[in-house]
């Protein structure tokens, strides 16, 4: 993405705010226009003290009328500075609000294959430190970008007004400013680039840390951790001072282009004085509005990197804005009412990227009321499987169909509704345990969540706790065992009345005995349910209806429990492997 579109969209936020940002505008300009009042005031009162001084008569009470007139000049400039300075943190705080508000909407729509590819700390960087990035640059740089305009051109006016030979000054001296900032400019920009990366690897690197410390501690890898974040934080720190040196060159040496213009100036102003073009006080006049002229441009040399930085991390927002979000319903799509439970897959070929088929003409049926298991080693597709059935992905080829009804012609939101699904990594949110089983279910009765925590044999548990159901979980239930999380997920399940249920190695995190009190309550709790199970541990789908044994994306057997050991293939090893 070019910078001049990301200045172009980042305007068109401000643009949201017209009315807040028209009258910065006139505030800034007329604020501007006091202070270059000044000089001009100044010169006209020099050259009335320098004729008073040749004549020996100073009028004192005009000289006094002069100082305060320049006084309130400077103050009522000072006061609407701070006013534009204000009002603009109140508008860049609007936009920020805006861009984080339109990010997180956009996360929520996207595919599930985004976050399959990005990082959640990258992610967390960009909705975070990116936008408080453009946050800072917008209550600071624009209102610096704007008066610094206003000031520039506005002392070029007056310098032209007062001598325009001595303005020649500055053909020289700008054009030199014009390509050090071209020049530093190209060479700056792709390492805000590959800085605001860095800040997201870090992140992501943190995150994923962090997250598995309990994992890091068992293997004892601390070290090798250490040296891991050395090592990424060295880039970052790399990353930080290479751009922040090659962009503070900037300043100074625009700093040394002023200099020169202003020793010029006062070299060739003094010839012209003394041939009688230009008297004391326009000299004075002129200098101090070369001051206000070559000012600005040195402040907007010194903020340029922080422009840069600001436009890279607007780059990396807007690219979050622009991904595209899951595919929208086809016309026509119909909402699915009344569901039976019975799907079926025909001749199914998917793969996550082109050049590699997971699941490779895959068919099954599962009637209504159906416990359908899918087993397999690991990189087999079971995850897959499911992962169609839900829609986070769409098919290449062949059909899925719901109740006989082609699940593309179904809205996605209909078919989820349609499944309760419980994961073997377990997600828990900051709040009650009561909050957490009634997620699904905002509307549920207490009663009702307690008869699904007591289906999912969690009730004794919860009421063991101090404060019961109102027990406060943290941290993803860092509080409570990984085995009562599952448990807690199982409870949710259970609580949603759905036709068809998902467990992808459901029960993985509980003892044997409670797994199969599960089995036997859920069982109970699912007649005339369609039941999806995805299981490595085989014991847990002896019940099955049909179990589909999955290799390489290939259905290679399917069958009862018995049935499969009976033919004494693949499903017959696997099962034999376990037991030795």
């Amino acid at each position: 993405m070019k910078r001049k579109a990301t200045l172009i969209r980042i305007l068109g936020y401000l643009l949201r705010c017209k009315g807040q940002l028209f009258l910065i505008l006139g505030l800034s300009l007329l604020g501007n226009l006091l202070s270059l009042a000044g000089p001009e005031i100044s010169g006209t009162a020099i050259n009335f003290i320098s004729d008073g001084a040749a004549s020996g008569q100073m009028n004192m009470p005009l000289i006094s009328r002069y100082c305060v007139f320049l006084f309130f000049l400077y103050a009522s400039s000072s006061i609407l500075s701070y006013v534009v300075n204000v009002s603009m943190i109140s508008l860049s705080r609007k936009v920020t609000y805006n861009l984080r508000k339109e990010m997180f909407n956009r996360l929520v729509t996207l595919p599930v294959s985004f976050f399959d590819q990005n990082t959640t700390g990258d992610i967390l960087s960009r909705i975070s430190y990116d936008i408080d990035t453009v946050n800072a640059s917008l209550a600071n740089d624009v209102v610096q970008v704007l008066t610094s305009s206003v000031t520039i051109f506005g002392s070029l006016v007056m310098m032209l007004s007062i001598c325009p030979v001595l303005v020649l000054v500055f053909a020289v001296t700008i054009p030199l400013a014009l390509v050090l900032a071209t020049y530093l400019t190209r060479m700056v920009q792709p390492m805000f680039r590959a800085r605001s990366r860095a800040a997201g690897e870090l992140n992501g690197f943190v995150e994923e840390m962090i997250s598995g410390q309990k994992t890091l501690r068992v293997y004892t890898q601390e070290e090798r951790v250490i040296d891991e974040m050395n090592v990424q934080n060295k880039k970052l720190v790399d990353a930080y001072y290479k751009t922040d040196y090659y962009a503070s060159i900037m300043g100074p040496s625009t700093n040394a282009i002023n200099n020169l213009a202003l020793a010029l100036i006062s070299i060739f102003g003094a010839i012209l004085y003394l041939r009688g073009q230009i008297d004391i006080g326009g000299i004075s006049a002129f200098v101090l509005y070369s001051r206000k002229f070559t000012g600005p441009i040195r402040e907007l040399a010194e903020i340029y990197g922080e422009l840069q930085s600001s436009l890279a991390a607007a780059e990396r927002v807007f690219r979050v804005l622009d991904e595209e979000p899951e595919p929208a319903d086809l016309p026509g799509a119909e909402n699915l009412q009344n569901v039976e439970g019975q799907v079926e897959l025909s001749h199914v070929n998917f793969g996550y990227t082109k050049d590699r088929v997971i699941l490779k003409d895959f068919s099954m049926k599962a009637e209504k009321g159906n416990l359908i298991a899918i087993a397999g080693p690991t990189g087999a597709g079971k995850t897959t499987f499911i992962n169609l059935l839900m829609r986070f992905y769409d098919i290449q080829n062949g059909k899925i169909l719901v109740d006989e009804k082609d699940a593309s012609m179904i809205t996605r939101k209909s078919l989820r509704l349609t499944y309760s699904m419980v994961l073997q990594d377990t997600w828990l949110f900051y709040g009650t345990i009561y909050e957490n089983i009634g997620y699904g279910r905002p509307d549920a009765t207490r009663e009702e969540v307690i008869a699904a925590a007591k289906a999912a044999h969690i009730h004794h548990y919860i009421e063991s706790l101090p404060q019961g159901y109102d027990t406060l979980l943290i941290d993803d239930g860092a509080n409570i065992s990984k085995g009562q999380k599952q448990l807690l997920t199982i409870a949710r399940a259970l609580l949603m009345k759905t036709p068809m249920l998902i467990l992808d190695e459901a029960t993985s995190n509980v003892d044997t005995r409670t797994e199969h009190q599960i089995q036997a309550a859920m069982r109970n709790l699912m007649q005339d349910k369609t039941c999806f199970v995805v299981a490595h541990r085989l014991s847990t789908i002896r019940n099955a209806d049909c179990i589909l044994v999955i290799r390489d994306g290939n259905v290679v057997e399917r069958g009862t429990h018995e049935e499969l050991l009976a033919l004494k293939g693949f499903y017959y090893e696997m099962h034999q492997a376990q037991y030795r």
